[in-house]
């Protein structure tokens, strides 16, 4: 008889899950396991709400395991280290990404790209080494691997930094890894919600010029005037998309619904670079034709490893990025998942888990 989540491990949790593919999510026990030698456990105060939060929880991919807690854009205050933990103590400011485990002698693991490791374990509602399944951010308190666990310089506010997670790590990553991150490139941003952007930001750190790419001509001051992006192409307009032709180096598309790249491919210089980061359900159409004549690539980026996720979070700190974030009380959760399913969000939800959870009787 398996036990019931509650009784799986020592440590009493609290948290919000989705108890079937309605989504519906609501208050839940569970536990977590002991803090074991090299494992940091923390308070959680801040959690970002990532659009595959909204996936997951409606099972939209055909994976999702329930009861399921979501979040994996987590920060929060140390508050028990094991004893052979070195990385950080009692107080410090920490958070936990996308992933929690990984095999660790594998070539990615050995290079630091647990995220690609074939073993990976995921934050939440994946089966972690003991058998259990791993419940996310949306909850009280968070344990994790010292490994996985990321420092926060204290100049970076944690409720704004916490989407830098998953958002931010997706959009640093690509750029670094595909030498968009270099002054004087041109790069497009495609779709400006949760991650595109943190893109506009970083790239702009990065010295890059900056054109967001968006169907909704109603984001143009707000990517022009308030996130500082050098340029906007409305991609329903020909004459604009004709007049860009061949000026791209790179294209970060952040859109997780089916739509056409044969636009976007045409926008690019030769040997340029489409990235794909947004996860639509249907596979897409890819035009070969225009791929040959100019040498292109279309590729794909997941979020990043550890080590590259703490490089972006002190480069974060350095030049001030932080996500725009609305912050709401996690009774607001359904209501905040409605709204993200119809866009409605400038640009990503942070849960207050730490005052929102306080004020809970459970």
């Amino acid at each position: 008889m398996s036990k019931a989540p509650e009784e799986q491990h020592p440590v009493k949790a609290f948290g919000w899950a989705a108890k079937d593919s309605s989504g519906l999510l609501s208050p839940f026990k569970f536990s977590r396991r002991a803090t074991g030698d090299k494992d940091v456990r923390f308070k959680v105060l801040y959690c970002g709400i990532c659009h595959s939060d909204l996936h997951k929880i409606k099972n939209d991919w055909g994976s999702s395991k329930y009861p399921l807690v979501p979040g994996h854009e987590i920060v929060g205050e140390v508050i028990e280290v094991g004893n052979e933990v070195k990385k950080v103590k009692v107080g410090d400011k920490v958070g936990v990404g996308c992933v929690v485990g990984a095999c660790h002698s594998c070539e990615n693991c050995n290079n630091d790209l647990e995220i690609y490791c074939p073993r990976t374990i995921l934050t939440y509602d994946d089966i972690h080494h003991d058998g259990t399944i791993t419940y996310g951010g949306f909850s009280d308190t968070m344990v994790a691997n010292e490994r996985y666990i990321l420092r926060f310089p204290e100049n970076l506010p944690l409720d704004a930094s916490a989407p830098l997670l998953c958002a931010g790590i997706t959009l640093y990553s690509p750029l670094k890894y595909y030498g968009l991150a270099e002054p004087g490139k041109h790069i497009g941003i495609v779709g400006l919600g949760g991650l595109g952007h943190v893109g506009v930001k970083f790239a702009k750190a990065f010295g890059a010029k900056v054109t967001v790419i968006s169907t909704s001509t109603s984001k143009k001051d707000e990517a022009l005037e308030h996130l500082g992006a050098d340029s906007f192409l409305h991609s329903r307009d020909q004459e604009q998309i004709q007049a860009a032709q061949g000026t791209f180096d790179g294209i970060l598309d952040t859109v997780s619904a089916v739509h056409s790249i044969m636009p976007l491919i045409g926008l690019l210089k030769s040997h340029g670079k489409l990235v794909m980061l947004g996860a639509p359900e249907k596979p897409l159409e890819l035009p070969i034709f225009p791929l040959l004549m100019g040498r292109k690539m279309v590729a794909g980026s997941a979020t990043g490893g550890l080590k590259e996720t703490q490089e972006m979070i002190d480069f974060a700190a350095k030049h001030n990025i932080t996500a725009d974030i609305e912050l709401i009380p996690i009774d607001y959760l359904n209501k905040a998942m409605e709204r993200l399913a119809k866009g409605d969000v400038r640009y990503r939800f942070v849960i207050d888990i730490g005052n929102s959870l306080a004020s809970t009787n459970h």
